[in-house]
């Protein structure tokens, strides 16, 4: 059985995540929102302007009094680079499916990694999920990365079943872990 608490703050090493606030929306949408480089395999396009960042940022807010809403804006060295969120909530299988998009300067550096490590902690050990599960474009092989460093397996490929913001069909790798799978460990050593 699930125990919803909402989107609460974590912290990592090297990162915190918390709850976005309308202020972020100068922060969002500068370092990720408006980048075509980032919202290329998203459902999402690029932001034409920091007032639409702040209009979607008023609906996510209101979001919050849910809860079985999360959705987390990752901060590195006290600035907003990226987010991570649930996409998709299955109470009945008590599974969730992430998704996630980070500032393209912080490409490559473990971040998402890290950040997504913490939520998978959360998620399993917090709310009690029994799985945890992403999918990412095939063309996109650092999504691929980020899910197997976090102990994610592959679990299979869907021919050309999304339809980015672009109009262009991509092809998706579905990945998932278990709760039993991250309880023995064999996923990657939990962070304390």
């Amino acid at each position: 059985m699930l125990t919803h608490k909402g989107t609460q703050t974590l912290t990592t090493a090297r990162l915190t995540l918390r709850r976005f606030t309308v202020g972020d929306a100068d922060a969002m949408y500068q370092n990720w929102a408006n980048d075509k480089r980032v919202t290329r395999f998203l459902t999402w396009s690029a932001h034409e302007s920091p007032e639409q960042t702040k209009q979607l940022l008023e609906l996510w807010c209101t979001e919050y009094e849910k809860p079985d809403y999360y959705n987390w804006i990752i901060e590195f060295e006290h600035k907003a680079i990226g987010n991570i969120s649930v996409v998709q909530v299955n109470n009945h299988s008590e599974s969730a499916a992430l998704g996630y998009c980070i500032g393209y300067h912080y490409w490559g550096r473990g971040i998402m990694t890290e950040a997504t490590k913490a939520v998978i902690d959360y998620l399993f050990g917090e709310i009690g999920f029994h799985r945890i599960c992403l999918g990412h474009a095939v063309k996109n092989p650092n999504s691929g990365r980020v899910a197997r460093k976090c102990g994610l397996t592959l679990e299979g490929t869907r021919r050309e079943c999304f339809k980015s913001a672009e109009g262009e069909f991509l092809d998706i790798s579905e990945y998932g872990i278990l709760k039993q799978e991250w309880e023995t460990g064999k996923a990657y050593p939990k962070q304390s």
